[in-house]
């Protein structure tokens, strides 16, 4: 036995075999149904030479096939490596060579993009195709590159666990979001992703549970839980194989849409969501709001966790939220995919900053300054520095030595994650989450936090979502720049929207330029493309007349 992710859901499985596990639209599979078909797909890709320590893609959207999928690849000691289904032919070429990807599980549906990159990639060999989740089924040819459809590669495999013995140091790669930059694969220890992603640390005393303390549990009456986020994105794939290890049921979508949420929410009796900030939490919230003006509201009496993480959950819809599940607990988590969780903060009327987030510092996380001085959360209070965590931290980037030693440092003799979050320390071993430092805009002298501008912004009756940026400014260095999606039918000019913000912002925050779009560039999950809002920005922006 080890502490390994195929080892504890297999736990798990042993605990409750005929426990549901997993519904994905009308279909429900047990833990024993979910675990027979890994072994088939696990044994059908070691028959085709995949070993310990490969690479294979997993292309999809949410289905039970994706999820099946993760688990046969760890079972046999390979590697996931997670592929954003929005990518296009270039992102892919460069997610399949960064990797040394070996073999692909494919959605049919990305089937003519997989035929344009399968020949340019000498290492990949073999291409698994998925069904769609969304309907109608796909008919796109495989034939070009070899692709064997996912009945026939379970076809007459075995369901048994025969497995050679794991170890808690196979690794894990989880690549980030590319939200300033180029993807990076991160890679964890089994043992390390699971203490501090897969609930192997009790979150809020910082102590270690033992390999069995989560199956033990799954005979206990379970959580019906459901993320809202892409599987593709670290944060969705964590819960996912956290709440198995306990034996809950886990409930997927396919697609992200409100209305569908609410229904799903409702006919499952779902208790606990997961979702990425405003980008889900406002849609999801107006959805609701336009529901129970009808007089007939959606029942969302079940929920009593509603948790939001990776971007921000603004105060003015947090606190819609509040108002419409006044009994419900809402929590704030921060992290990231180079550190895992960091800080959790419970969220109530009275404790809704203007500023960002505001969290407990979870176990082994702590804030540095400029010169990589641990801070004191006591004497230092009121000072600004890097969110680290120490403690079980990933082995570093995959093929990329020089960021990992930008990241990954070694701190008087204790080696943390600095990926550059920002925060503020406040009382009682609080921080204030400000944004990544690479995205902070430096004018006049001054920095500037993106996220803490946009939370403002918000709050703007005519803004429906917003990010900012620095541009380039003869003057300044840089210029607070504004990237404004409006709410339909809605105008605003950079002038009103200053005045508004004078009363929550200092003077040097505002914006000096604003650019109005259709739509704010996010990825799947939602999480800020800045370089893109970027491009944005410069491609037509509208100057401040004062300052």
């Amino acid at each position: 036995m080890a502490l390994n992710i195929a080892d504890l859901f297999e736990h798990a499985v042993d605990a409750v075999p005929e426990n549901p596990a997993l519904k994905v639209g009308d279909r429900t599979v047990t833990y024993a149904e979910l675990e027979a078909d890994a072994n088939r797909l696990a044994h059908y890709l070691a028959g085709q030479g995949v070993s310990a320590g490969d690479h294979v893609a997993i292309y999809a959207k949410n289905s039970v096939e994706h999820v099946v999928a993760v688990l046969a690849v760890v079972k046999i000691r390979a590697v996931t490596i997670n592929v954003n289904y929005r990518y296009v032919e270039g992102e892919l070429n460069y997610l399949f060579d960064n990797a040394d990807v070996v073999a692909v599980i494919h959605e049919r549906t990305y089937a003519p993009l997989v035929a344009a990159t399968f020949p340019k990639h000498e290492k990949l060999r073999l291409a698994v195709v998925v069904p769609d989740a969304l309907e109608p089924d796909d008919d796109s040819d495989v034939s070009s590159y070899g692709g064997v459809l996912w009945a026939d590669a379970l076809a007459g495999q075995s369901a048994e666990r025969d497995f050679p013995e794991r170890s808690n140091d196979d690794i894990h790669i989880i690549y980030t979001g590319g939200t300033t930059g180029f993807p990076k694969g991160v890679m964890w220890r089994h043992e390390d992703f699971w203490r501090v992603l897969g609930g192997g640390i009790d979150f809020y005393t910082g102590e270690p549970l033992d390999e069995f303390a989560q199956s033990r549990q799954a005979t206990d009456p379970r959580m019906v839980t459901f993320p809202l986020s892409p599987l593709m994105h670290g944060g969705a794939q964590a819960g996912l194989l956290m709440h198995l290890f306990a034996g809950h049921l886990t409930v997927l979508e396919p697609k992200f849409d409100p209305v569908r949420t609410w229904e799903v929410i409702e006919r499952e009796k779902v208790q606990l969501i997961f979702m990425t900030g405003d980008a889900m939490a406002r849609p999801l919230i107006e959805a609701y709001e336009a529901k129970a003006a009808t007089g007939t509201p959606y029942d969302g009496s079940s929920l009593f966790a509603i948790s939001s993480s990776a971007a921000i959950f603004s105060p003015p819809v947090k606190q819609r939220w509040i108002t419409a599940f006044p009994n419900a607990v809402f929590t704030d988590s921060v992290g990231a995919t180079e550190t895992g969780f960091q800080g959790m903060g419970m969220q109530d009327p009275n404790n809704i900053s203007p500023d960002g987030p505001i969290v407990g510092l979870g176990p082994n996380s702590v804030v540095l300054d400029d010169d990589n001085r641990v801070l004191d959360p006591v004497a230092d209070v009121g000072k600004i520095g890097r969110l680290g965590r120490g403690g079980n931290v990933p082995v570093g980037y995959y093929k990329d030595p020089e960021k990992s030693a930008r990241t990954f440092l070694e701190i008087d003799g204790k080696r943390y994650s600095v990926p550059g979050d920002n925060a503020r320390i406040e009382t009682d071993g609080r921080v204030t989450l400000l944004g990544r430092g690479s995205n902070c805009v430096n004018t006049g002298g001054e920095k500037v936090y993106p996220e803490e501008v946009e939370m403002a912004i918000k709050g703007h009756p005519a803004v429906y979502d917003v990010l900012v940026v620095g541009l380039p400014d003869e003057r300044y260095g840089q210029a607070v720049t504004a990237v404004v999606e409006l709410r339909e039918g809605a105008s605003l000019e950079l002038e009103e929207l200053r005045t508004y913000l004078r009363v929550h912002l200092s003077g040097y925050k505002l914006p000096r330029a604003m650019t109005v779009v259709d739509r704010v560039p996010r990825n799947a999950t939602g999480k800020a493309q800045y370089p893109a809002a970027k491009e944005l920005a410069l491609a037509g922006t509208t100057e401040a007349t004062s300052v």
